[in-house]
């Protein structure tokens, strides 16, 4: 399997995670206000302070961004590119947003693609602080009760990473039993969450969220992204049963390579290594 040395040694929990309670949602980003907040009043309206969401169609403006790229210095394995501002209002086509703190203040991580005002296909990694929402639109969420995620320093890939930690509850409405996760470097995407399936007695799962790298990807409809450093957002992902009755998780995903390669499709199971994190909530369904 495809593998990508970090600058720092492989920590010895490959799945960090943290078993909380949620529940799915949906409201209206407000517009005017930048992304970020929008989002955290939307959890907030709800009684959570974190969580993940996913949304389609959408319009931001004023708009910033990074894409993947190579490193310069070597500290790390692959890093960000210059920040993109394009003018006009930017069209979203989908995204994946990973809610929690950082420095002790909302924050989020967020990939996804989208067309900016002259016509241009893009995609990468969302900025918090300089994106705004144009006007009002719709996106679903899955709100975390007991769990957070938290941006620490990762001594393996020498960045601050969301990963889950334990939280006070909030008291909030929830109504499914989940774990938060964050999957570590040059494990499969698929297999880790199988075995972690396994490990913990669940028959069935559905993903909300998922932001994150791959090392590449190989996709089952033949597709093929060999540059190894990308940003992916999961637009469908569930772990049941296969024919044989052995767990498999079905990772339908978007993403974008460092060289502006854009692709999407369903993931081949035992081919697709984490770059440098996944983050997510699994919602337990049986």
């Amino acid at each position: 399997m495809r593998s990508i040395k970090q600058p720092g040694a492989p920590g010895a929990e490959r799945i960090q995670w943290v078993e909380a309670r949620g529940r799915a949602f949906t409201f209206m980003l407000e517009a005017g206000v930048p992304l970020l907040e929008a989002a955290r009043r939307g959890f907030a309206a709800e009684g959570f302070a974190g969580g993940v969401l996913n949304f389609g169609r959408g319009t931001l403006g004023p708009f910033a961004y990074v894409m993947p790229a190579l490193s310069k210095t070597g500290e790390n394995a692959a890093f960000y590119s210059e920040t993109f501002r394009p003018e006009g209002v930017t069209r979203t086509k989908l995204g994946r947003m990973t809610l929690g703190t950082r420095d002790g203040a909302p924050f989020f991580h967020c990939h996804g693609l989208w067309t900016e005002a002259d016509g241009k296909a893009s995609g990468g990694h969302m900025l918090p602080d300089e994106t705004i929402v144009t006007e009002p639109f719709e996106v679903e969420a899955f709100g975390l009760d007991g769990a957070m995620f938290t941006a620490e320093p990762d001594p393996e890939t020498n960045f601050k990473l969301f990963g889950p930690v334990a939280a006070a509850s909030t008291g909030a409405r929830t109504t499914s039993r989940a774990f938060a996760l964050r999957l570590r470097p040059n494990q499969d995407f698929a297999f880790c969450l199988e075995g972690f399936c396994r490990e913990h007695g669940i028959a069935r799962a559905k993903i909300h969220g998922g932001v994150g790298s791959t090392i590449g990807a190989r996709f089952t409809h033949g597709g093929v992204t060999e540059p190894f450093a990308t940003e992916l957002a999961v637009t469908a992902g569930a772990i049941a049963p296969g024919p044989s009755g052995a767990l498999e998780a079905a990772l339908d995903v978007a993403l974008i390579d460092y060289t502006g390669g854009i692709a999407e499709g369903r993931l081949i199971r035992g081919d697709n290594p984490v770059l440098m994190t996944m983050e997510l909530v699994l919602e337990v369904l049986s």
